[in-house]
């Protein structure tokens, strides 16, 4: 917002007939926090993809693990690699990303968490139909496009609903 001095002088030039000096030009006071806010989403979804490739390894390594030397099933091994993921991708996510945090209960905030990731389960897997099925990809280039959009759609989400600044009622 323009300071009122400003707004008074620029209001008054208008308001007369006489040619006068130009009022200054001054930026509005949101100018500076946007774009400290920008520099703010650059450095956690930075943070974030770090974050999200430790997860991705931990999850990777413990379905091979399970698989191959404990001979489980897939689809189990796969679901329990999975929630270790997810349960790491939250402890670094609130602990080395994101400075902010809506929510005060933290089982709330984690089950918004887990729900978006699930979301995200989800894209990658209509993601993957698409590319493999009907675009004729290599499933390993259908998932690198799956985990790009999977990706977006988790740190979009987790952010906007999760990891912002408490409002003041």
């Amino acid at each position: 917002m323009l300071r009122s001095s400003t707004w008074k002088y620029t209001r008054h030039v208008a308001q007369s007939n006489t040619p006068a000096k130009l009022a200054p030009l001054r930026l509005p006071e949101r100018s500076v926090s946007a774009a400290c806010n920008l520099r703010t989403v650059i450095q956690e979804s930075v943070g974030y993809t770090a974050v999200s490739a430790c997860a991705l390894c931990a999850d990777v390594a413990i379905l091979y693990v399970l698989v191959h030397f404990f001979s489980w099933w897939y689809l189990a091994a796969a679901t329990l690699s999975f929630l270790a993921g997810l349960l790491l991708g939250y402890a670094l996510s609130v602990t080395l990303v994101f400075r902010y945090r809506r929510l005060k209960d933290r089982r709330l905030e984690f089950a918004g968490f887990a729900a978006i990731g699930i979301i995200g389960v989800a894209i990658n897997a209509a993601a993957m139909t698409l590319g493999v099925k009907y675009l004729g990809l290599h499933y390993l280039v259908a998932k690198c496009g799956a985990a790009g959009f999977t990706f977006l759609w988790n740190f979009a989400a987790r952010r906007q609903l999760l990891f912002v600044r408490r409002r003041a009622i």
